[in-house]
């Protein structure tokens, strides 16, 4: 408990972009967020005070940060299970637990999981040598999904593989990774249905989103998902809260999802709040940084309605050279041009591709404000407007 404050401190582990945007959340509802970062450097510590360094694979390191915190939670899915379940044990609170966390660590544990629920996800299969991959090819077609199980995420660890030929060439690069190999889904578009859940049981729900991707990273995300029915946005909060209680989750859940032909399909699960929920800032009653902060802590958890008909997210991430233009300037431009820009940037050394930021608009129309999202987070990555493409904001 802050002593100052009488309210209680939450340990985040991990000091990325989404414990810097947690603590912005914790300030504004008079919490302590307290942050087990690796460097000075990382995004969190450069706007937090309350920041400790250390590992996320160091025991010793997470047990004297767990000791100035009445709970810990995460920034992200990598600290190593058996140090969680060592300090559950010292009586240390966990939320999500490492019962819960291992299955978005783990594609295969949660795969098997899923399939135990009755989830709908694509038919797979572990490997543990390239004739798996032929196997599975054989019986399901060509292409096939392989998947490193553990540490994947933005397009990494994630092979699309053609042929046989294909399949020995990859899998024989691979030696000694746990591996899966998944169907490939015909799909329509990418969805994701975010939540949240407290100890006590209580769930929460935004409205899903589209997400688009581009080589394996997402770009934008619209909420609400554009033409969605009303019908397969029940089934997807449906099937998002049911895995949440069955795996015992506390704090924000993303299920990233295919809608197909024939429904939704799970593709992966996300236990903490998600680059699909960054929309929520600006564009909901209750952001998801803030939600993870209620339900970690046990607070009744906060309305989720979402306060503009379209709200466009647009990711920033590096250009393939770092513009000669500061992002100081880049900014300034930006604001400029496009007055009803809320714009965050992560502190983040620029490299191609990396997120570095992401900037939302809300608005009314769908295309005309993706538009002006892809516009705006291009122009804050390259110092460059698109050619042809003008947009006439209106003067709030």
């Amino acid at each position: 408990m802050d002593a100052r404050t009488g309210l209680p401190v939450v340990g985040m582990v991990g000091g990325g972009q989404l414990a810097r945007m947690t603590h912005q959340a914790a300030i504004g509802i008079g919490q302590t967020l307290h942050v087990l970062a690796e460097t000075d450097g990382d995004p969190a510590a450069l706007v937090s005070p309350a920041i400790t360094l250390g590992h996320h694979t160091d025991l010793d390191a997470l047990r004297g940060f767990a000791a100035g915190c009445d709970v810990l939670t995460f920034d992200h899915e990598h600290v190593p299970t058996e140090h969680l379940r060592a300090l559950i044990a010292e009586g240390v609170k966990v939320r999500p637990g490492p019962d819960a966390l291992v299955h978005a660590q783990d594609k295969l544990v949660m795969r098997r999981r899923l399939a135990e629920l009755g989830a709908p996800i694509p038919e797979y299969a572990e490997v543990s040598d390239v004739a798996d991959v032929l196997k599975f090819g054989q019986a399901h077609g060509w292409p096939v999904v392989l998947k490193a199980a553990r540490g994947g995420y933005d397009g990494r660890g994630v092979w699309m593989l053609d042929s046989a030929e294909q399949a020995a060439e990859v899998v024989g690069g691979l030696a000694g990774r746990a591996l899966l190999v998944e169907q490939k889904v015909t799909l329509r578009r990418e969805l994701s249905a975010l939540v949240a859940r407290s100890p006590f049981g209580q769930g929460a729900c935004w409205p899903v989103v589209e997400t688009v991707q581009v080589d394996g990273i997402c770009v934008q995300t619209i909420a609400p998902a554009p033409g969605l029915s009303d019908e397969l946005e029940e089934q997807a909060h449906e099937l998002a809260l049911r895995i949440a209680h069955e795996l015992g989750v506390v704090g924000v859940l993303a299920v990233e999802l295919f809608e197909t032909d024939s429904g939704i399909v799970v593709n992966e699960l996300a236990m903490r709040p998600h680059n699909s929920g960054h929309w929520t800032i600006e564009g909901a009653r209750t952001s998801q940084f803030e939600q993870h902060v209620r339900a970690v802590l046990d607070y009744p958890l906060g309305a989720t309605d979402p306060l503009a008909p379209v709200v466009v997210m647009a990711n920033v991430l590096g250009a393939p050279e770092t513009p000669a233009m500061g992002v100081d300037e880049r900014v300034h431009h930006l604001f400029a041009r496009f007055r009803d820009a809320h714009v965050h940037l992560y502190g983040k050394q620029e490299r191609p591709g990396r997120k570095v930021g992401h900037v939302t608009f809300l608005g009314t129309d769908p295309a005309a404000t993706r538009e002006r999202g892809r516009l705006a987070a291009h122009w804050l990555s390259h110092a460059a407007w698109l050619d042809g493409h003008e947009i006439h904001q209106e003067q709030k």
